[in-house]
């Protein structure tokens, strides 16, 4: 039986990115962008349609998703398209006055607080027409006001209603602070890192800025890149992601078995991809030879990854490949050989540790229009992540030290008495990132119990401090009384003398 997975697309960003996953899965379906399955598909392949799509009375396929905006740019410009009669218009949000988050997390969290009951019951009809939901995907931006903010709240949200469902994000992450069209985005970035590291069981990290350096590389655009060249990579990266659920084989057929593999503590969860080789519509792309090492190999190359922080230094945790393809697993073993015989990965030195590789069908309908024979996806756990979040801190502790920007913040119910919220937020991130360093040294198991006696010691000393409060409430409490009455008695006393 399949289990379903319903997506939730969130702001300019995350709606952009969907409509580009989604065209791209209805074509490796045979389904039309009105939702009919073409004359061409109508035989039977052993693929589950259900994962992503459920199927209306009359037949036609509609996408498990949520269409959410502040603004009605985007969700117009999709609503006049081709695919415009493809979602289910009950499941599409627009905030009525159309103002938008300002490029505010503030902004998108506190409407979100307003308007979450509306969302939540489209998310609850959604789910109860699963017959098993396995969990969320959420595409958005952390830069922004709508992906980061009410992503934000949607992800507490959802961990807070469905604790036991798996919720994984395709989270956008901006360009270098010089580069960044968001001048607040430290801000943004540092308050949705939060919410992504408690909330969410798999972040998978796309960098706007290595997104630009594969388009302008493997493109050669000479600089003249879109949304549309760089949300088409991230779309053939979840579309790669997910084939696995969608084309099941022996091995990694639902979500939890994809992540469960890839991450080895709750918080160190967020991973880097790379995908090879690239070919987008509309531009010509020169294919080289395919094999199953070549695609292997091409995966781990740092150009290749879409996060800009680097794997010289540090270690992978944990790699999965996802080869897509006619393949000989001889084949495979093979090229793991090769690939271990060289040492180009270096894994962590505290557990067992390799390359997993699962096996998934092309799908049938794109067989004769792809110019190559082998695809490959790289989801990896690697410990200089750490690296991207130094960068995000230090961003952000350079406008906060000015204290820059911060009355708009102040300007809404969350932040008008203080910014603790900030502060919060910083030192979850920095604890993350003194855990991805502290899985490269081998002892990292003893340092995780450390920490979590710290923390149990720190929880029982909070909790003591609570009882002794409310403890001395009650003595306060008589103790005023106590002076009450003996001034009463005095008062009385003066008064009869």
């Amino acid at each position: 039986m399949p289990r379903e997975i319903i997506t939730l697309q969130v702001g300019q960003c995350g709606n952009q990115i969907g409509t580009q996953f989604w065209s791209r899965l209805i074509e490796e379906h045979g389904i039309g962008a009105d939702g009919i399955v073409q004359d061409f598909a109508m035989d039977t392949v052993c693929d589950r349609k259900d994962v992503f799509f459920y199927q209306a009375d009359d037949q036609h396929y509609i996408p498990r998703a949520l269409l959410i905006d502040l603004e009605p740019r985007v969700i117009n410009t999709l609503r006049e398209s081709a695919f415009k009669n493809l979602w289910n218009p009950e499941n599409v949000y627009v905030d009525p006055s159309g103002g938008g988050a300002g490029n505010n997390w503030a902004q998108g969290y506190c409407s979100a607080v307003t308007k979450y009951e509306q969302i939540m019951d489209m998310i609850d009809r959604e789910a109860d027409n699963s017959d098993s939901l396995e969990g969320f995907v959420l595409t958005h931006s952390i830069a922004g006001g709508t992906g980061s903010g009410f992503g934000s709240y949607l992800l507490e949200q959802l961990s807070d209603r469905y604790p036991k469902k798996i919720v994984q994000t395709y989270s956008v992450f901006p360009n270098d602070a010089d580069k960044s069209d968001v001048v607040v985005h430290p801000y943004n970035s540092v308050l949705t890192l939060k919410r992504l590291i408690l909330n969410a069981d798999s972040t998978v990290v796309i960098d706007n800025t290595s997104l630009h350096r594969i388009a302008d590389e493997r493109l050669q655009l000479n600089n003249a890149i879109s949304f549309s060249e760089t949300n088409a990579i991230i779309s053939n990266v979840m579309a790669a992601s997910t084939a696995t659920l969608r084309y099941p084989g022996y091995m990694n057929n639902d979500l939890i078995g994809l992540i469960a593999s890839l991450v080895p503590t709750p918080r160190a969860h967020f991973l880097m991809t790379s995908f090879t080789p690239l070919v987008i519509k509309g531009h010509k792309t020169q294919i080289q030879k395919t094999s199953v090492l070549d695609v292997m190999r091409r995966l781990l190359q740092p150009k290749n990854i879409m996060v800009s922080c680097g794997t010289k230094k540090g270690v992978y945790v944990s790699i999965l490949d996802i080869i897509r393809g006619d393949v000989d697993p001889t084949d495979i073993h093979k090229s793991l050989q090769r690939i271990r015989e060289k040492k180009v990965v270096n894994f962590i030195p505290w557990g067992p540790a390799s390359i997993q590789v699962a096996l998934s069908k092309q799908s049938p309908y794109l067989k004769n229009k792809m110019p190559y024979k082998v695809s490959g996806c790289m989801m990896a756990n690697h410990s200089n992540m750490a690296q991207l979040f130094v960068r995000i801190l230090k961003s952000y502790n350079m406008l906060r030290k000015r204290n820059a920007f911060l009355k708009q913040y102040q300007e809404t119910s969350m932040f008008e008495k203080d910014l603790t919220e900030f502060d919060d937020a910083l030192e979850n991130i920095t604890n993350l990132v003194e855990e991805y360093k502290a899985m490269q040294g081998s002892d990292y198991i003893n340092w995780g119990l450390k920490q979590h006696h710290n923390r149990l010691q720190q929880q029982q000393a909070q909790q003591q401090q609570q009882h002794q409060q409310q403890h001395q409430k009650p003595q306060q409490a008589q103790h005023e009384r106590d002076q009450n009455s003996n001034t009463m008695n005095s008062m009385k006393h003066n008064f009869k003398f």
